[in-house]
């Protein structure tokens, strides 16, 4: 009689397997509670840092901080005007949540430029000290 081996793999005792599941589980939700998340560092505006709202118009005109200039990143603004950017000024970047918001910051830290992420516009206003207007 011949036998066949089959290969097998060793399971580990059930509560290391619990362990090791709720240990992934929480990595992930870390990570996706830090996703998009700006430093809640106050943030130092000065005379020349020029603050860039990367929402849609249409979200911009219903409130936006004092002072931003509106260039949209779904659209496709930002990425045409980011060559016009003075390649020795700082950026403050926001959006709504703070997703668009993180994908500027990463577009325009791959152009060289200096920019900070601040967040959601909420987030913006509590770093930078700025009000937001209509």
């Amino acid at each position: 009689m011949q036998t066949t081996s089959r290969p097998f793999s060793v399971r580990p005792p059930r509560p290391a397997r619990r362990l090791r599941s709720a240990l992934v589980v929480s990595a992930v939700a870390g990570a996706l509670a830090l996703a998009g998340c700006a430093s809640t560092e106050p943030i130092e505006v000065g005379a020349d840092t020029v603050v860039v709202d990367v929402r849609t118009p249409a979200e911009y005109a219903a409130g936006h901080l004092d002072g931003a200039v509106n260039l949209d990143l779904t659209s496709g603004q930002l990425a045409a005007e980011i060559p016009t950017l003075d390649a020795e000024g700082e950026y403050v970047v926001y959006c709504k949540s703070g997703n668009r918001s993180a994908q500027a910051t990463t577009l325009m830290e791959g152009a060289g430029l200096d920019v900070t992420d601040a967040g959601s516009m909420q987030q913006a206003a509590d770093a930078t000290g700025l009000p937001i207007v209509q």
